[in-house]
C-alpha cells in the first residue's frame, strides 16, 4: 500500500524544525528511523498532513556520557548507542534491551527516541526508562521541557509530546555501586514483539543484602508496568517477588497469546531476571540466591 499525501520538509536546524512542527501543530509527524512511522503510513493508520524529516539535523545524532548517566539524542540509532563501551559501562540496561529489539537490519535504522515517542508498551526501550526512571526532553519555539517517564507514557502508541513539540534527547541515568540489572523476553519469533518480557534492577548493601529490587513488565498493560518487590525480596526471597510481579499486572488476551499465560509467563521472567541482576550486582554472574 501507499500512503496517504502529505507535505515533506527537510529542516536544516534545530530551530527550522521546531518551527514547522508548531506550524503544522496536530497535522505534524516527525520522521527520524520511520521504522514504525513508514509502516503506519502504509497502511492508512497514520494520516499526517505535514511529514517533518530530521534526519539532516547531525546535532541530534549524540550518545553522551554525563556525570549522572546517559543521553540519547533523537538521532542516535539503535545500533550506535548498542554499541558504545561507554553508554553501556554507564548504563548496562542499555545494550541489554537493545540486544532483543528486532533484527540488526532495523536496530541500523530505528532510534532511541523514536521508539520511546511511539510508545509501544510491547518496545522494550519504554520499559527501560521506566524502570530507571530516565525522561524524555521535548521543545517546542521558546520553551524546553523534561518530561520523566513516570509521565511521559500515557497509553498504548500514546506519550506526553503535544503536537508541535519536537523530542530532542532521552536521559537513562547510570547504575550506582552493587547495582545489577538485566532482561529477559519471549517471543514467538526471533525478533517480533515479546509476548512477555521483564527487566529487573537489583541493589544490594556492602553486606550484599537486597536494599532495593525492582521490576517492569512489557506486554502487561497499556503503558510499561513497573513493581517493586524490595520487600518480597528481603523478606521473602526472588521466587515469592515472582509470583508478586504476575499478580499485580493486567496483561490482555489476544491472538498470540491468553492473559493468563502472559501473567504466568512474566511470572518467570521475572524471577530469572531478578535472580540475574542480583548475580550482576554482586558482582558474580554464575551466583544464584
Amino acid at each position: 500500500m501507499k500512503p496517504p499525501p502529505f507535505e515533506y520538509h527537510a529542516p536544516r536546524s534545530v530551530a527550522e524544525a521546531m518551527e514547522v512542527l508548531a506550524a503544522a501543530g496536530p497535522e505534524g509527524k516527525v520522521l527520524a528511523g520511520g521504522q514504525s512511522l513508514i509502516p503506519l503510513l502504509n497502511m492508512r493508520l497514520a494520516a499526517p498532513g505535514h511529514l517533518v524529516d530530521v534526519n539532516r539535523l547531525a546535532e541530534l545524532d549524540t550518545v553522551e556520557v554525563e556525570p549522572g548517566g546517559v543521553r540519547v539524542g533523537a538521532l542516535a540509532r539503535h545500533a550506535r548507542v548498542e554499541r558504545s563501551a561507554g553508554a553501556a559501562a554507564a548504563q548496562p540496561l542499555l545494550r541489554q534491551a537493545l540486544r532483543l529489539v528486532a533484527h540488526p537490519v532495523i536496530r541500523n535504522r530505528g532510534t532511541v527516541v523514536g521508539s520511546l515517542v511511539h510508545a509501544d508498551p510491547a518496545a522494550e526501550l519504554p520499559a527501560v526508562l521506566a524502570l530507571l526512571g530516565g525522561s524524555v526532553r521535548l521543545a517546542r519555539p521558546g520553551a524546553v521541557r523534561d518530561v520523566p517517564a513516570a509521565g511521559f507514557f500515557t497509553g498504548p502508541l500514546e506519550s506526553a509530546a503535544e503536537p508541535g513539540e519536537l523530542a530532542l534527547s532521552a536521559f537513562f541515568p547510570a547504575l550506582g555501586p552493587r547495582c545489577g540489572t538485566a532482561f529477559h523476553e519471549v517471543a514467538r519469533r526471533h525478533g517480533d514483539y515479546a509476548l512477555a518480557g521483564v527487566a529487573a534492577l537489583v541493589r544490594l548493601d556492602d553486606g550484599l543484602r537486597v536494599t532495593a529490587a525492582r521490576v517492569v513488565c512489557v506486554s502487561a498493560g497499556p503503558v510499561p508496568v513497573v513493581v517493586d518487590v524490595t520487600g518480597h525480596a528481603c523478606a521473602d526471597g526472588w521466587a515469592a517477588a515472582a509470583r508478586d510481579v504476575a499478580e499485580r499486572i493486567e496483561p490482555e488476551d489476544d491472538i498470540h497469546a491468553s492473559a493468563a499465560y502472559r501473567r504466568h509467563l512474566t511470572g518467570v521472567l521475572a524471577d530469572r531476571a531478578l535472580r540475574e541482576a542480583a548475580a550482576s550486582a554482586a558482582g558474580d554472574v554464575g551466583t544464584r540466591r
